[in-house]
């Protein structure tokens, strides 16, 4: 049988040669490259690589289903696209928040004549936005009938009234007023939304400014579809639904009534920013949406993804898979063959994280007692992490150190920790230490009681998760630890694990603010059940989180990043592994396109050349 490696080197092989001949063959041959028509539709392709989940944004948490609600809903804020670094500009807002002195009243005026999509709800008439829709699109968040993923963020804002109210609609078992006038959320009038928070909140306008979650909804649109609104989205953004087939094809189309909104309005680079100049020259005066339909496949194996864009059917490959690296990116660079059509790479390191999840609760992987946590550290300095980058990433990830991710507040590329480290003979110690041994000489280690250990890894199937599957086994294995795998959709497996019904699962996740505290959400104790996967709790922790909520970025902000960071990495409920690097692909007739380092709302900002687009 031929090794992993030897198969993996003939693959890439084929994958060389494949290029090396396209255009050439049936199979691969470069679609011909005559105009499509002047007056053809701007169709913007592409394809996600798991499955969306709904488009109702009080009940959405993943990226995928996220990317969708954020062109079709506005918060009241943006993160300005070509800003760097980051900067927070007003969508429906028209200024900033008015912050009082303590940073604990924000007064919020909303823009009139904006309004919403056309939709049967509103029975024929339009539907201006209003403050009204904000305050109760914030209190669906905090309706417990909708089970809101988000309620645990919103909470953290402290707004004064809201979490009480949650709490009565529970012990009373009656339905959520949403009429309730509450003193930490109001409308003061048609364009004027206030809230206040029991604590300063520094970086309010950061929680504003996520379209994915926190748009405007209209109160009678939720009521008109009910139990089917999350295949209604209804919102004032630039796209609207257009036609959707659960976990095939998402389908976005221009809307039409979208109020007049131009690139200079979204996009300030920098003055040293040469790219980002040039972007702006380029399409400065260009009303948006600048394409008249998105269509979104989701196809969740990297080797049909990445063909369809070989083929021409997709503009854009987004974060090409780790496995077509050296073919397609050979020394960081576009290969030849690609380069010739006129291919460009996209390249950076993201905002985001992979980690593995341990569930604290779990009887085997659980626990805080010494010996569990030698277990959780032991496996992780049994992971082969130098080899999982090198071998199984292609190079293209750096190691973390914490949770904190690049590009955010809390992030130091300077921290680093021991128990992030590969030390395999350091793992047999440990565990020798604290009783984890072989008593029966079949090559498996037992649990201190003499029970058998073994770890059931929850995972999904594609090409890189199979690989990264099998690395972990490997590394597993040579310390004498036996592992299974419980394979499910992505959706699945995030609903198990929400619901503590899981022992490991591994993951990644992106920022969507600038602030690095929110990563810190995943070892809040009352976020147990929504971002805290892990289903840990410290007291001390707990504190530093609510601390770091009410302070201004700074020195004392920083120290405390510094010891959250330390607790979470002594009890080890998360092994951090990697920041990838992002490497996007696009097609010559994509135009404008640019990585935003919180990048869910872009769509309408790109545009697609049809006199270069290849005929279907």
């Amino acid at each position: 049988m031929k090794s992993v490696q030897a198969l993996r080197a003939a693959a890439a092989l084929v994958m060389a040669g494949l290029l090396a001949s396209f255009g050439a063959g049936p199979l691969f041959a470069a679609p011909a490259l005559s105009p499509a028509g002047a007056g053809s539709a701007k169709v913007f392709r592409y394809a996600f690589r798991v499955a969306e989940t709904g488009f109702d944004p009080a009940r959405i948490t993943d990226l995928y289903s996220r990317t969708v609600t954020a062109q079709i809903f506005e918060s009241l804020y943006f993160y300005d696209h070509l800003a760097r670094p980051a900067d927070i500009r007003p969508l429906t807002a028209v200024g900033m928040p008015e912050a009082d002195a303590e940073f604990k009243t924000f007064t919020i005026r909303i823009q009139p004549g904006i309004y919403f999509a056309d939709d049967p709800a509103f029975k024929g008439a339009r539907r201006e936005l209003v403050a009204q829709d904000y305050v109760y699109a914030i209190k669906r968040m905090a309706d417990p009938a909708i089970k809101s993923q988000r309620w645990s963020s919103v909470q953290e804002w402290g707004l004064v009234g809201l979490a009480e109210q949650r709490s009565e609609t529970v012990a009373k078992r009656v339905a959520f007023d949403f009429d309730r006038e509450l003193p930490g959320l109001r409308a003061l009038d048609r364009y004027t939304l206030q809230l206040r928070t029991v604590a300063p909140r520094p970086r309010m306008v950061e929680e504003l400014a996520d379209s994915g979650s926190l748009g405007a909804v209209a109160r009678e649109v939720v009521e008109f579809y009910g139990e089917q609104i999350a295949a209604h989205p209804v919102g004032t953004g630039a796209f609207r639904l257009k036609s959707w087939r659960r976990s095939s094809e998402i389908v976005l189309e221009r809307n039409p009534g979208y109020r007049e909104r131009h690139y200079e309005d979204e996009a300030h680079p920098a003055p040293g920013d040469a790219a980002g100049q040039a972007l702006l020259a380029r399409f400065k005066g260009r009303r948006l949406p600048m394409v008249d339909e998105v269509v979104v496949s989701i196809i969740e194996e990297n080797q049909p993804r990445w063909l369809s864009f070989l083929n021409g059917q997709h503009d854009f490959m987004e974060r090409l898979p780790e496995e077509f690296t050296s073919v397609a990116l050979p020394g960081g660079k576009v290969a030849p063959n690609l380069a010739r059509r006129g291919v460009q790479a996209v390249s950076t390191v993201g905002p985001e994280s992979w980690f593995t999840v341990y569930n604290m609760e779990d009887p085997v992987i659980g626990g805080y007692t010494p010996e569990k946590v030698a277990l959780r550290r032991a496996i992780g300095l049994a992971l082969d992490l130098p080899g999982e980058i090198a071998v199984v990433r292609r190079g293209q990830a750096i190691p973390a150190q914490s949770m904190a991710s690049p590009h955010t507040t809390g992030y130091d590329p300077n921290f680093k920790s021991d128990t992030t480290v590969y030390d395999p003979a350091r793992a047999k110690a440990l565990l020798d230490m604290y009783g984890y041994i072989d008593r029966d000489g079949d090559g498996w280690r037992e649990l201190p009681d003499g029970q058998p250990l073994k770890l059931v890894r929850r995972t999904h199937a594609d090409a890189l998760q199979r690989e990264l599957d099998a690395h972990w086994q490997k590394s597993m294995k040579a310390v004498g630890i036996r592992v299974e795998f419980e394979v499910a959709q992505w959706p699945q497996n995030l609903k198990a694990a929400y619901a503590g019904k899981f022992q490991v699962w591994v993951l990644g996740s992106s920022a969507s603010q600038l602030d690095g505290q929110s990563a810190l959400q995943y070892f809040y104790g009352p976020a147990v059940g929504s971002g805290n996967l892990a289903r840990f709790r410290n007291d001390r922790f707990d504190a530093i989180f609510e601390r770091m909520s009410m302070l201004p970025n700074g020195p004392e902000r920083d120290a405390l990043f510094l010891e959250a960071k330390r607790i979470a990495l002594a009890y080890a409920p998360y092994r951090h592994h990697v920041h990838r690097f992002y490497n996007d692909l696009t097609q010559p007739w994509l135009l404008g396109y640019r990585r935003g380092l919180f990048w869910h709302r872009w769509w309408h900002l790109i545009d697609i050349d049809n006199s270069k687009r290849p005929r279907s």
